[in-house]
């Protein structure tokens, strides 16, 4: 009965192609950034609606969120999508093309839902881009009754999971003194000299840290003349990690550089989160063992080479319910993420090519375990094996 129900998932995808590509596009044309993405967020609410989904929008708190919901009951398969942009360089992580996988998932799930039973649920996902969306919503409930999660991500390679890392964003301050600093330097305490000790630290601190493991920051502010003593400098820096505990550990002893700054020069230190905390990735592997062999129906092949690094909220919900974020070729191997060049690809042939092939892979997955209860079970233990239940986060610290 599956494949006749796969078949009809996918047929449904096609017949969606057009409208499908037309709302990547639209979506790319229409750079948003993170919670700012009214458009996008009404786009695929629209698109669901007409399809006959139960909208909720916004939703869990979020101006640009929202749930649609079709079927009843449980097992609850959620495809989640996000469609948020980055300053100056657009769509340059691809966001259009998962949000429309996700929706045109949903379409071909929908069409079958009646003969599988159980439901699912779209959630659009706003900020991946450091702001936390799925963190926001986890902590409203956006996940208390998913039994699964899953979305695509586009890149360079088919690969079933990536390096994500747990990440902290700090906000670093330091306060001093200004003075002339020629006529009267002694009165004066530089605070950019503070901000440089930190990062000269931290630059010597990252030849004794673990693999795998990432400080990286700017300054944003230091100062307003070279004849004033900066009575103000301040920075961003992301720290991360492979597990979170090694983040917790990290993050300590990156504050211990930031305290340097300020014990040698006398300024005052104020460190504070920016954003929410995101969560290593926990890849559900029995669900990720039924994506790739969908993929490879679809001519696909996971790839056995190649790595990604990075950071991301889907984290935080592979620790609450069974995850996968697969990525998705959509460009050249070489054309790295967050460039020019992959917002090109993003709005190309290829990509319109991502987002049907993404859809019906996620279609057909949820199928798969919506119609095999001992699949749910081998999915749940397995989740049981590596959940910690941190994807809802908590207050940022300040010191």
């Amino acid at each position: 009965m599956t494949d006749t129900l796969k078949a009809a998932a996918c047929s449904e995808v096609d017949r969606q192609a057009a409208a499908l590509v037309a709302l990547s596009r639209r979506i790319h044309a229409t750079p948003e950034l993170r919670f700012e993405e009214k458009q996008a967020s009404a786009w695929l609410a629209e698109y669901l609606l007409a399809l006959g989904f139960e909208v909720e929008h916004p939703a869990y708190g979020l101006d640009t969120a929202f749930a649609a919901t079709a079927g009843s009951g449980r097992p609850r398969v959620a495809l989640l999508c996000e469609y948020d942009a980055l300053p100056e360089i657009g769509h340059a992580c691809g966001h259009n093309v998962i949000a429309a996988a996700g929706a045109g998932a949903a379409a071909g799930l929908a069409v079958v839902l009646e003969q599988l039973g159980g439901s699912v649920r779209v959630l659009g996902t706003p900020a991946e881009e450091g702001g936390g969306g799925k963190v926001i919503m986890a902590r409203g409930g956006a996940f208390e009754d998913v039994d699964v999660a899953m979305m695509i991500h586009p890149s360079g390679v088919d690969l079933l999971e990536i390096d994500a890392l747990a990440i902290t964003s700090l906000h670093v301050e330091y306060r001093g003194r200004a003075a002339h600093a020629a006529a009267a330097p002694q009165h004066g305490i530089n605070a950019l000299d503070a901000l440089v000790t930190a990062y000269n630290s931290i630059a010597q601190l990252r030849q004794h840290i673990a693999p795998g493991e990432r400080i990286h920051g700017i300054i944003t502010d230091g100062g307003q003349a070279p004849n004033i003593v900066p009575e103000r400098a301040a920075g961003v820096f992301y720290v991360r990690s492979p597990s979170r505990a090694g983040l917790d550990a990290l993050e300590k002893r990156v504050l211990e550089c930031f305290r340097a700054g300020a014990l040698a020069t006398g300024a005052k230190l104020t460190v504070n989160k920016t954003g929410e905390d995101y969560e290593d990735l926990q890849t559900n592997q029995p669900l990720a063992a039924l994506y790739a062999a969908n993929l490879e129906k679809l001519g696909r092949a996971i790839g056995v080479a190649g790595k990604i690094t990075g950071s991301t909220d889907m984290g935080n919900v592979s620790h609450l319910v069974p995850s996968i974020h697969p990525m998705l070729r959509i460009a050249p191997p070489d054309v790295p993420l967050h460039t020019q060049e992959f917002c090109r690809w993003a709005a190309s042939e290829e990509a319109d090519r991502g987002v049907l092939d993404g859809a019906k892979a996620m279609a057909m997955t949820a199928i798969d375990y919506l119609s095999d209860p001992a699949l749910q079970q081998a999915v749940r233990v397995a989740f049981e094996a590596t959940c910690t239940g941190r994807g809802a986060g908590g207050e940022g610290r300040g010191e």
